[in-house]
């Protein structure tokens, strides 16, 4: 029986909807997803001194919060000078855990570290010292695991981290609506509380030597898997299923360097892996993403929308995306960042709404940013005509307004060119279908596409697009070589319009004809096309 001095206590006693989560037995049918790829029976252990926190007086609960206990651990291990805290078969039910330098966590093959459904076992770790970001009120900084300036770690082993997130979320929703516990920033909107009041999985901040290894990680009540200002950063083997709730992106990297993200499977109700910019000064640099699988109710492989530093030297190669609602690459830069030197090769996306987005905007920073340098090499794309993400539970917001079937996109703004652009041995697959009476841009009205400067980067934001393969507007030096565009219906648009490109390069490209030209050209100068293009598919506007 409860008894409680005041009406919050009362409340979360009496109010067992609240709560129920963190008292209920989490089912091994309910936690046991596949995973990809062999596995080790066991993973190669640290060095380090090993304690098992059996011996200390852990055992698994789901009823008791564990959280002090294992901070209290935490701690004593690296006053000690570190070591592994090692977690045998079972659930651990924990709130907010800090990592520490030199400190560890292996979890054997049957454990789960389950967070808890109670908003308030989780709490804000103070991050003094930390450089000023203009959207730093829009980065959460509650999680299940934190670190701030924690270098030399690893959380690995064939275990689960399970963050109860939607149970977790509603939790944070019911306590606003009974006033207790109110989010000033909560979407009326959309009816859900701000992304700052919902607790990620990882909020790892600042850290250097950090490695997370061949664990199962699921459900935050925001974003999974975040890093920001992070150096020598590696993540393998992972299964990360991150579907419970809204803004649930899989792995987000934010101004770190040298980072590797290999062998993932991601499986998103957001972006699946989304290189951000929160730091002006500061860049993404040297980032390797290889041999992944993601498929997301968003985009898959995305940098932004936040990019007020920047993206350099970004190597992603052999991914495979499926069921993805947006884009399978989005590059976008609309807060002032430069992007520069990204190569993307061996992508493979079935299924999924778009295939390249770029986008130069100007939504906040001092000036625009640059977009330059950019190769997109051995792309197979299948785009279907309805929503690929229509069997989610979670599906992303629709387009608001009549659309045929949309193009890719490289779009800059007026006097800022997106630069030095390479799509090679690349096929897409559209649905054409599309028709007139939906909606029609005609190529005497290319003027009626709106800039949208200031606007939120999306495949969808120009509206209705007058081209159904590549739309491309103010950018220079764009090399189209060895490009298939094919349909698997009608389209009464053509296949390329180029607005304002300087310096445009065409060699065998191969598209279908249909009665009508393929390829529009306005205020396009210094083209190089190949003699077929030129003399059967190029309409020249005046």
């Amino acid at each position: 029986m409860c008894i409680k001095s005041n009406f919050q206590e009362i409340l979360l006693c009496f109010l067992p909807i609240l709560f129920l989560g963190s008292c209920k037995n989490t089912s091994e049918s309910q936690l046991d997803f596949p995973k990809k790829g062999n596995v080790l029976e066991y993973v190669q252990k640290t060095n380090d001194k090993e304690y098992l926190i059996s011996e200390y007086g852990i055992v698994p609960d789901i009823k008791s919060v564990l959280t002090d206990k294992l901070q209290n651990l935490i701690d004593q291990v690296h006053q000690n000078g570190g070591g592994t805290l090692v977690f045998p078969k079972g659930q651990y039910l924990t709130g907010s855990l800090q990592m520490k330098s030199n400190v560890s966590l292996y979890l054997k093959k049957g454990s789960v570290l389950l967070g808890s459904t109670n908003p308030y076992d989780y709490k804000k770790i103070p991050m003094e010292g930390r450089p000023d970001s203009p959207k730093k009120d829009d980065t959460p900084e509650i999680a299940l695991l934190e670190a701030f300036k924690a270098n030399n770690f690893k959380i690995y082993g064939q275990g689960k981290i399970y963050g109860q997130g939607r149970e977790l979320a509603l939790n944070v929703d019911s306590l606003h609506h009974a006033g207790i516990r109110v989010d000033p920033k909560y979407n009326y909107r959309r009816m859900r509380p701000h992304e700052t009041a919902r607790p990620k999985l990882f909020r790892f901040s600042t850290c250097e030597n950090v490695e997370i290894l061949d664990v199962e990680l699921h459900n935050g009540s925001c974003w999974g898997l975040s890093f920001e200002l992070c150096h020598k950063l590696r993540l393998d083997n992972l299964t990360v299923v991150n579907r419970a709730y809204w803004n649930n992106d899989g792995i987000d990297i934010t101004d770190c360097e040298n980072v590797q993200v290999t062998n993932c499977d991601i499986d998103s109700a957001d972006d699946g892996i989304c290189l951000k910019s929160y730091y002006p000064g500061r860049f993404n640099d040297s980032i390797y993403i290889a041999d992944c699988t993601v498929r997301s109710s968003a985009s898959a492989i995305k940098f932004g929308t936040a990019s007020y530093g920047g993206f350099k030297n970004v190597n992603i190669e052999n991914i495979e995306v499926f069921d993805t609602f947006r884009s399978a690459i989005a590059i976008e830069s609309v807060d002032g960042g430069i992007i520069e030197n990204i190569s993307i090769s061996n992508i493979l996306a079935k299924n999924t709404g778009n295939a390249i987005f770029i986008r130069l905007g100007h939504r906040d920073g001092h000036q625009p940013g640059v977009i330059k340098n950019i190769h997109i090499k051995s792309m197979k794309v299948q785009v279907p005509f309805e929503r690929p993400d229509i069997d989610y539970d979670l599906r992303g917001p629709e387009v608001d307004f009549f659309h045929n079937p949309f193009p890719s996109s490289i779009v800059g703004i007026p006097k800022h060119n997106i630069e030095n652009v390479v799509i090679e041995d690349v096929e897409i697959t559209y649905p054409g279908r599309a028709t007139k009476g939906m909606a029609y841009v005609p190529i005497s009205r290319l003027g009626q596409v709106p800039e949208k400067i200031k606007d939120y980067p999306e495949f969808s934001m120009f509206g209705e697009l007058p081209a159904w393969g590549f739309y491309v507007r103010h950018a220079s030096n764009i090399t189209f070589d060895n490009v298939r565009l094919k349909l698997d219906d009608l389209d009464f648009r053509p296949a390329f319009v180029f607005d304002n490109v300087d310096n445009l390069k065409m060699g065998n490209v191969q598209i279908p004809t249909f009665g009508h030209k393929q390829i529009v050209l306005k205020e396009t100068l210094e083209t190089n096309l190949n003699r077929k293009l030129e003399s059967e598919s190029i309409h020249v506007l005046k």
